[in-house]
């Protein structure tokens, strides 16, 4: 008990570097006619907090280093010559916890031109910059920008969008970067089982993933970001609760905390506290209450994985959804891109699982004990971890 304590510990006071480094992205938006352009970018907050000039600054100064670090790192050049800044750049009115600027630019008659990100490249190197442009009213083009591809040239043969194999690689990095969403693997991997078992849970988070992503990215659902970002540490504690409860007792003592815990959060909500609705609460505290009394019932609880990985994967492909809906990608482009997308997330979903899962079942095979324990500290660390998630995303 004191190893789980102590890893539960480890992990709370760790979160802080992980939960900040999850999924760094800015967005701009290019009004190219002829040789000038305006250009809108949006960042969040949290983003400039890596600067001294991003932190305890009056709020003029903050502007001013702002306008001055976005045009100096996020330019667009005509050959080799940076086009020139004839106006602005100014702040625009933007939603809580994020910022927007604008300003505008002439370019050199001569010369391709072409869009070059460094934006916080030296603070987060797996930054994602998100380009947007349109040309002489032309149908808008979008590219992702990143560390191994600063540069997008907007004519000749390397003009157009990021390719299928770009959004491809893209979800692969997502989900590698995405420790919430790792993390959240690792909770349901934790107790093993066959490779039936295995395959269950995976398809149920894949196929629920997707049906959320594809429904949010078309539209067709609206997910509330902070609310999103919170509910998936949530649904990695209780992941990692179950675990817990399952190697253990079994007694009423943990779905009684869980269940009154989230109901307690629920009046919180109604009082007015947090990002989760307390419906949304509410409906969790009775889904773990009728989930915990299954388990109670059936002899191979690993058959009932799939469900919860399906149920929580609902929340997670919206999570997902939130790089390509901030991205403005047209709708000619859209299938294109949350195809790919898509692929590049199962991808490396699947290397996750097939490096996580033989590691897991030879560290858990044999001793009943040792891997009773094994199961418990790891899922009492990622408990830790997904608390602190929750905690810092809703109510920080």
């Amino acid at each position: 008990m004191k190893a789980v304590v102590s890893l539960l510990l480890v992990a709370w006071l760790g979160g802080g570097p992980a939960g900040a480094h999850d999924r760094s992205t800015s967005y701009s938006s290019w009004d190219i006619q002829g040789r000038r352009a305006h250009v809108t970018v949006r960042l969040t907050a949290l983003e400039t907090s890596h600067y001294p000039w991003g932190v305890g600054t009056d709020r003029r100064t903050f502007e001013a280093k702002l306008g001055e670090y976005l045009t100096g790192r996020l330019r667009l050049h005509a050959g080799d010559t940076p086009c020139r800044v004839t106006d602005g750049p100014r702040p625009l009115d933007a939603a809580l916890g994020q910022l927007a600027v604008e300003w505008a630019l002439a370019c050199p008659e001569e010369g391709t031109l072409s869009v070059r990100s460094d934006l916080f490249l030296d603070v987060a190197p797996m930054h994602l910059h998100f380009a947007y442009v349109t040309v002489a009213g032309g149908p808008p083009e979008e590219r992702v920008l990143t560390a191994g591809e600063r540069t997008w040239a907007l004519a000749g043969t390397d003009a157009g969008g990021t390719s299928l194999l770009g959004y491809v690689r893209l979800g692969i990095e997502h989900i590698l970067t995405g420790y919430d969403h790792l993390a959240f693997l690792l909770a349901l991997l934790l107790l093993g089982g066959s490779v039936g078992e295995v395959a269950g849970v995976v398809t149920g988070f894949t196929v629920a993933h997707s049906i959320t992503l594809g429904l949010a990215v078309l539209g067709r659902i609206r997910p509330e970001r902070a609310a999103i970002e919170a509910l998936i540490g949530l649904s990695i504690a209780l992941v990692a609760a179950e675990n817990v409860w399952l190697v253990g007792a079994r007694g009423a003592g943990l779905p009684v905390v869980v269940v009154g815990g989230l109901g307690a959060l629920a009046l919180v909500a109604v009082a007015g506290h947090g990002s989760v609705p307390a419906l949304t609460l509410a409906g969790l505290a009775l889904f773990s209450a009728c989930y915990f009394g299954l388990l109670g019932r059936v002899r191979r609880t690993a058959r009932l994985r799939w469900a919860i990985a399906f149920f929580f994967g609902l929340v997670h492909g919206c999570g997902f959804a939130a790089v390509l809906i901030e991205a403005r990608v047209s709708a000619e482009r859209l299938v294109h891109a949350l195809f790919g997308f898509n692929v590049g997330v199962e991808l490396g979903q699947l290397a996750v699982v097939a490096l996580l899962w033989p590691a897991l079942t030879f560290a858990t095979r044999g001793d009943g004990r040792r891997r009773a324990v094994l199961v418990e500290a790891g899922s009492a660390a990622v408990l830790g971890l997904g608390l602190f998630w929750f905690v810092t995303r809703a109510y920080g």
